[in-house]
């Protein structure tokens, strides 16, 4: 039951947040409301969760700590811009009078995406085993590993953006010289610690939807290919050349 209620409030808040951007002309904000929706909907099913008492915690400390991160982070870059997020700007062009109806049925995704990605959390605070098990210490090492490097890759790149010297220029920085989106590769990577936290627990295949959906959503729908037409906007030469010397996601040696 549970569940189906966190369906529906899914549904509900990305219907309301689709009808305010009819007049802000910021869809760029269900970005954030994704990102709040997964954590709140973790401490939901914590709160109601027959597992043990080790799984509820751990499991709803996971997945607050990462929503509330990546949430301020996406609040704290949307509140700076007047504008609306370059992929969204790239999808109004590209879908042109078209573009509400296709974003209404955007963000209803986005909301079932955001019920999807809850699914592991649900798992892990369904788990009865307390055990510490080494599936647990390595999960939890993965997600320690993951948002320090997301957060890593969004710094690098928020002080290249501050520099007004780099204007038109193609962030190269750190992480950013080995990947072209290495925020979205760390992304995709936190995503294993579910699964392997709630190794053994009952209905655990469902923790792998994590990183198999965000893999698909990443590489076809809303995450590289949107933001790399937006780039190639707007720094042209310099970031095709970008594309031709390096890795687009797992972190690798550029290319001579």
């Amino acid at each position: 039951m549970e569940l189906l209620t966190a369906l529906l409030l899914c549904a509900a808040v990305m219907i309301v947040l689709w009808v305010w951007q009819l007049r802000s002309r910021r869809a760029d904000w269900v970005d954030a409301a994704w990102a709040i929706l997964i954590g709140l909907q973790a401490v939901g099913f914590a709160a109601v969760a027959g597992g043990s008492a080790e799984k509820r915690l751990l499991g709803a400390l996971l997945a607050v700590t990462w929503s509330s991160r990546l949430a301020a982070h996406l609040i704290q870059r949307l509140s700076g811009h007047r504008q609306e997020d370059g992929r969204y700007q790239a999808m109004r062009e590209h879908f042109g009078h078209r573009a509400n109806v296709f974003l209404f049925f955007f963000f209803l995704l986005q909301g079932l995406v955001a019920w999807l990605f809850a699914l592991p959390a649900w798992v892990v605070v369904n788990d009865p085993s307390p055990a510490l098990s080494i599936w647990v210490i390595a999960g939890v090492a993965i997600w320690f590993l993951s948002l320090a490097g997301e957060s890593l890759a969004d710094r690098q790149l928020a002080a290249f953006r501050a520099d007004p010297s780099n204007r038109g220029k193609v962030c190269r920085v750190g992480l950013w010289r080995y990947s072209r989106h290495p925020n979205y590769f760390f992304e995709w990577l936190h995503w294993f610690s579910y699964p392997l936290v709630a190794m053994g627990a009952p209905n655990q295949w469902l923790a792998w939807l994590g990183p198999v959906v965000m893999l698909v959503f990443l590489y076809r729908i809303s995450g590289i290919p949107y933001t790399e037409k937006q780039s190639l906007k707007s720094r042209g030469e310099a970031y095709r050349e970008y594309q031709r010397t390096t890795s687009p996601f797992i972190p690798w040696p550029p290319k001579n």
